[in-house]
């Protein structure tokens, strides 16, 4: 890959693979995630979410493939960028919120002790005060643990399902946050989350993970196109096709995805006629109905659901 094309990506893996025995727990995943996304990462429970994750933060060692981070292959030192929460955060619930990020900050070699009190206030925990971690509710306890993995002050941010088990209002505070880290702070983030439309809230690109393999990455910006309703064609004379869509019918909203295939956006209850016009003019329709669905149908059929 050109250096300029590769400088584009905070992560880059490259046929990464974790294998526990004979399963392959991860296989061969070629993932990319652009500077400034906010990366939908999908997939069943055991698909190879958090063991991927692990790979990238470190905490497990892939047995194939590569990393990339920050257009480096040089991983150790840039890991020094990466703030992780994956799965439970690491808490200690007889401390105060205040004690508990004393405790990371030493651990992590920060100096400085003014981040502390400035990480509590910037993920809206400033005025706990004495109060126990055993005694916060589930959304303070995600907070804790964001805060955890903002201590050094990350250019990326690799959370797994943070707002995994919060009610409504938490989630609610959560999304908005991590917008906030995103949009205000330029922290590029992968998140995966069971949450889908909560998810497809705040991502602008996703990757979907099914037995190990990643199936696919696309953009936000391409589900909307993938998951809107539309008259889908399957025609031996596409050209023609598209001639008489936009001469004869005066029909604008379509587009040519592959070969043989038109996705027609207006008009929809006019379907029959826009056949009999295509048959009338001599080109076989192989295939002719409906598309498009919610977006957590479309997940879910991804996913092998």
């Amino acid at each position: 890959m050109k250096q300029e094309e590769s400088g584009k990506y905070v992560l880059r893996t490259e046929n990464l693979t974790k294998i526990y025995g004979s399963q392959r727990a991860v296989n061969a995943v070629n993932m990319h995630v652009k500077k400034g996304d906010i990366y939908g990462f999908i997939g069943k429970n055991g698909a190879g979410k958090s063991t991927l994750m692990k790979m990238v933060a470190g905490l497990v060692a892939p047995d194939e493939g590569k990393i990339e981070l920050f257009g480096s292959s040089d991983i150790e030192k840039q890991r020094i960028r990466i703030g992780s929460l994956i799965e439970a955060p690491g808490l200690y619930h007889g401390m105060t919120a205040k004690e508990n990020l004393e405790v990371y900050r030493r651990a992590y070699g920060i100096t400085d002790r003014n981040v502390v009190n400035d990480t509590l206030d910037l993920i809206g925990l400033k005025d706990t005060g004495k109060k126990k971690v055993g005694k916060f509710s589930m959304g303070m306890k995600q907070r804790l643990g964001i805060a955890i993995a903002l201590l050094k002050s990350p250019d990326f941010l690799i959370l797994d399902e943070p707002i995994n088990g919060l009610d409504p209002m938490g989630i609610h505070e959560i999304r908005d946050f991590l917008t906030t880290l995103n949009r205000e702070k330029n922290i590029t983030m992968i998140i995966s989350s069971h949450i889908l439309g909560e998810l497809s809230k705040i991502a602008t690109a996703y990757g979907i993970i099914r037995n190990g393999e990643l199936v696919d990455e696309f953009s936000a910006k391409e589900l909307s196109v993938r998951c809107r309703r539309c008259q889908k064609l399957v025609v031996d004379q596409v050209e023609r096709a598209v001639n008489i869509l936009e001469e004869e019918l005066q029909i604008k909203e379509f587009d040519v995805p592959e070969a043989s295939v038109i996705r027609i956006y207006e008009h929809l209850d006019d379907a029959k006629e826009i056949n009999h016009r295509l048959m009338l003019a001599g080109i076989e329709i192989k295939e002719s109905y409906l598309a498009g669905q919610d977006l957590e149908s479309y997940f879910m059929e991804r996913i092998g659901d």
